[in-house]
């Protein structure tokens, strides 16, 4: 086949159908459900991040490709199921992005992006209510969200209630207190303690990051390539002098290390 062969939308659903279908399709494919490619989902979803992360277009097009193919994934195994199909997936998304924009498809006047956002929660807030007997502010959160983006949501529909601090230098007295909660967990030696106040201790560094307006997944991102970066830094450093870095011990491999950090800063 062609590098040229263009195909379309209802072709990625011909091809998905046929790899579900029973007898003549893929026996790993057939295998399939819900909560199997669930992870998988979950991955591809990372893999555009990181793709956009790195600037790469090309790879973002095609990890795009892998997350749109989830979608579908799912959308068959619901025709199969009998559950619903991907014309009620789309019409599902039209519907709630035309209601979510009254200003765009409906008489609703111009608003600010600010404006915009803030009718955008007072909708889906009006959503979430008719959806669900769960009338709390932190209704609807995703329990499968990563720790840290479910601990920011929570926080951020904390504070549309008012509960949330108002000086960043109180959260920094917090900060001071849960530090000293996990000091004297470690004392006690009671590991579930431990995880308990260290639980506490990421979650109000989540809000600290939120106040200021920094993502804590981005900024923990950044903290992941910097060691990264700097670990395998200090790693060419010791193979320069024929090295193996884990023979060194620790004062040696801290000598390292501030070797690569004053490197960056030159």
């Amino acid at each position: 086949m062609s590098e040229s062969t263009r195909y379309s939308f209802e072709d990625l659903l011909d091809i998905m159908q046929a790899l579900r279908t029973p007898k003549t399709g893929c026996e790993w494919d057939l295998e399939q459900t819900y909560e199997t490619i669930a992870p998988y989902t979950i991955e591809e979803a990372y893999e555009v991040a990181d793709a956009i992360q790195r600037g790469d277009m090309r790879d973002l097009c095609d990890e795009l490709g892998d997350l749109l193919l989830q979608v579908v994934f799912h959308a068959q195994i619901g025709t199969d199921e009998g559950d619903f199909t991907i014309e009620d997936v789309t019409t599902s998304i039209s519907d709630k992005m035309i209601r979510r924009h009254p200003h765009v498809f409906g008489q609703a006047d111009p608003m600010s992006a600010a404006a915009q956002t803030q009718n955008w929660e007072q909708i889906k807030a009006t959503e979430r209510a008719a959806k669900h007997s769960d009338t709390s502010a932190l209704a609807g959160v995703a329990l499968a969200l990563p720790a840290l983006l479910r601990a920011e949501k929570l926080q951020k529909r904390a504070a549309r209630s008012g509960f949330d601090w108002t000086d960043p230098n109180d959260i920094f007295a917090k900060l001071e207190e849960e530090t000293a909660e996990v000091q004297e967990a470690i004392e006690s030696e009671n590991l579930d303690a431990i995880e308990d106040e260290i639980g506490d201790l990421l979650f109000v560094t989540v809000n600290l990051a939120r106040r200021l307006k920094i993502d804590p997944e981005v900024a923990l991102r950044r903290a992941n390539a910097k060691f990264e970066r700097r670990f395998r830094g200090m790693e060419a450093l010791a193979a320069q002098t024929d090295t193996d870095f884990s023979d060194l011990n620790l004062d040696q491999q801290e000598a390292l290390w501030r070797a690569v950090k004053a490197q960056e800063h030159q």
